[in-house]
């Protein structure tokens, strides 16, 4: 299966979860690559969200702190940048702050954008996962450079007995490339 196809139908199925929700720019409506891996999924499964990506990591942790599984969608890393104090400060560091009474459980899906047909400019397709890996102590990190990697990356995403957080980071130019 192509890159993109894998994550359309990972989407859909991640969709079918109890207690997830999808929330995060073009997760409603087209603007973006990826939200045409999300076109299928039920529109009550949606929540578009302003342009503040720092409020809405901040929605995000809400959301898993009262139960749900949400699946906070950033197009692109380098404006996924803005929200991570929240990341640190609070994601991060809530199990330790709570003596582990509060694990909240988060899916963070980013891309580095695509740079073809035409570069969209340089603040657009950063790739900062070792960065991220440095910074968290309770939030993996994974990269998905396979198809065969997106389904079971998500899968134990939502799965995990250890109800840790996950940073998902797609690769823009992979979605008409393999």
């Amino acid at each position: 299966m192509k890159y993109f196809d894998e994550i359309k139908r990972t989407m859909e199925w991640v969709a079918q979860q109890p207690k997830t929700l999808f929330l995060g720019q073009t997760v409603a409506g087209p603007g973006t690559f990826m939200f045409q891996t999300l076109r299928d999924i039920p529109p009550e499964r949606a929540l578009e969200m302003p342009v503040n990506e720092s409020f809405q990591m901040q929605f995000t942790i809400g959301l898993a702190l009262a139960g749900f599984i949400p699946i906070s969608v950033y197009p692109r890393q380098n404006f996924l940048l803005l929200a991570t104090a929240d990341m640190v400060n609070m994601l991060d560091k809530i199990p330790v702050i709570s003596s582990q009474q509060w694990l909240p459980r988060v899916i963070i899906r980013v891309a580095s954008g695509p740079d073809s047909p035409v570069h969209p400019g340089h603040q657009h397709v950063g790739n900062y996962a070792e960065g991220f890996r440095k910074l968290f102590s309770s939030i993996e990190v994974i990269e998905l450079n396979e198809p065969e990697e997106i389904f079971p990356a998500y899968q134990r995403a939502l799965e995990r007995d250890d109800n840790k957080s996950t940073l998902l980071i797609e690769h823009g130019n992979f979605y008409n490339q393999k």
